[in-house]
Order: C-alpha cells, then sequence, then structure tokens
C-alpha cells in the first residue's frame, strides 16, 4: 500500500490499525496521525516513527486515505472543519465511529466523496478484529482494496452492500465481544462453586474458548457439527448442551442481538439528526 494514509484521531483503535499497517510492511513515513495536543501523540511518534500533526487540514492535504477515528459525539465539528481540505484533495475517506452513516458524514464533508464505513471491534486491537465494511457508490474497486488492505491489518474483514446491514455487524460482531465475556465470566463463577481457585478456572475458560474458536476456524465442519462431536450419548456434554436449549438460550442469544441491532439503528438517527 503505497498510498498517504491520514488517520484524524490518535486514539486506541487508529494506534492499532497503524501498528498493524506497520507490521504488514507499509512505511510509517506514509502514515500521519492527528491530535488536539501534542502530548497525544508524542509517545505514539515515538513507538511506531510515523507523522503526527495537531492541525488536520495541514495532515490532509496530502492523503490519498483519511481515516476518521474521533468519537462520533464531535465528528460532525471535525468534519465540517475539514470539508475545504477533503474536497480539494478528494481521498478515499474511512470512518470508523460507530453509529453515523456514510450519507450523514459525506454531508458533513462537502458531498460527493468516496466514502467507506466501517464496524471494528475490539479485539482489533490484538490484531484479531472482525470489522464490516460498507462502501457508497463513488468508491472505486481500487480503492476496496485499500480499504480491505487497510482493516486487514487488525483481523477480517467482511464487506456488506447495504449500509444498514452494518447494524447486524454490530450484533454479531461488533458488539459481541462482550457476550463472550459474559460467557467467561459466568463459567468462571460456576467453577469456583464447584470448588475449582478462580485463577484456574479463569485460564481454562479462556483456554477452552481460545480452542474453541481455533477449532472452528480451522475446520471445514459447522459449529452444530463440531459441537455434535463433543457429545457422546448419554454423556456430560450432552447433558450440559439440554440443559442450555432447555433454558432456551437460543432465544436469549437472538433476542440480545436483535435488541443490539435495534439500538445501533437508533444511534444513528440520534447522532445524524435524521
Amino acid at each position: 500500500m503505497a498510498n498517504n494514509i491520514t488517520f484524524i484521531g490518535a486514539g486506541n483503535m487508529a494506534s492499532a490499525i497503524i501498528g498493524g499497517l506497520i507490521d504488514s510492511g507499509v512505511n510509517s513515513g506514509n502514515i500521519t496521525a492527528t491530535a488536539p495536543q501534542e502530548s497525544e501523540l508524542s509517545a505514539l511518534r515515538a513507538r511506531l516513527n510515523i507523522q503526527t500533526q495537531t492541525d488536520n487540514n495541514a495532515a490532509v492535504s496530502q492523503a490519498d486515505v483519511v481515516v476518521l477515528a474521533v468519537k462520533p459525539q464531535i465528528m460532525r465539528n471535525v468534519c465540517e472543519a475539514l470539508s475545504d481540505s477533503i474536497q480539494q484533495q478528494q481521498p478515499l475517506v474511512i470512518s470508523i465511529a460507530a453509529g453515523l452513516d456514510a450519507a450523514t458524514i459525506d454531508q458533513w464533508l462537502g458531498g460527493n466523496n468516496a466514502m467507506v464505513r466501517c464496524m471494528p471491534n475490539t479485539p482489533s486491537l490484538v490484531g484479531r478484529g472482525a470489522s464490516g465494511l460498507y462502501a457508497n457508490a463513488r468508491v472505486s474497486d481500487t480503492q476496496r482494496k485499500v480499504a480491505t488492505q487497510l482493516m486487514e491489518a487488525v483481523g477480517i474483514v467482511e464487506w456488506v452492500e447495504e449500509e444498514g446491514l452494518l447494524d447486524a455487524v454490530t450484533a454479531v460482531s461488533g458488539s459481541a465481544p462482550a457476550y463472550f465475556f459474559l460467557m467467561l465470566e459466568a463459567m468462571e463463577d460456576a467453577a469456583v462453586k464447584l470448588g475449582l481457585p478462580a485463577d484456574t478456572a479463569r485460564r481454562l475458560a479462556i483456554q477452552t474458548a481460545l480452542g474453541a474458536a481455533t477449532m472452528a476456524q480451522q475446520s471445514d465442519k459447522d459449529p452444530a457439527t463440531l459441537k455434535q462431536n463433543v457429545m457422546s450419548p448419554g454423556g456430560t456434554t450432552e447433558r450440559a448442551i439440554q440443559h442450555m436449549e432447555d433454558a432456551q438460550l437460543r432465544t436469549t442469544i437472538a433476542d440480545a442481538m436483535q435488541a443490539c441491532a435495534e439500538r445501533a439503528q437508533a444511534m444513528s438517527k440520534e447522532l445524524s439528526g435524521h
């Protein structure tokens, strides 16, 4: 990726993507990050040897790709202050802000921009992310490849062709790390009640989750088959799974994901003012 990339915002997610890009072979000299205060940038510059800038417009002036990595609540002010520079430079704009639709951001930036909206998740911070991406009609095939490369620096990428499907992405990957943390928390608590020390229970539960995910990722079998393969008729696993089925675990998960998607839709309307 030979493009000049500017990150507007230098928080945890931006830092993770920048680190992943450099690890994947992108020249650090082609990357710029901005923040309002120099104190927020010095450590990042020292660690990754990138360009830094407190002036967003100056940082955009040479950019082929602009990644908007600021909080949704301040996005409008940031974008409107950048609109002239964006219109002049015409970069690919990638937003990693939750809840703000591409059309709203495009409007704040003056309109007619090549826009990609991205829904990453927190495991991106350790290079194991899952990101959903949506491109508006102005994004070229080459720009799609650039966006894919950028987010693949911290995990896997899945494109959706309708922006509304990013709400489903939020439900299945964006918010979902917390679902698994809840499962780990519950398993640890239950194991302690069964007599295990808490630290032993935690290590066993985390390693089992990691192992199960790795098996699912590497296997050509679907999760239902992998589950069945662990279950012996009349055995311990079958008894545990039957209890979860009787307790309507599938319905609980489906209802939770529906609530998550609905909240994502509502937040988008609140943030964009629609």
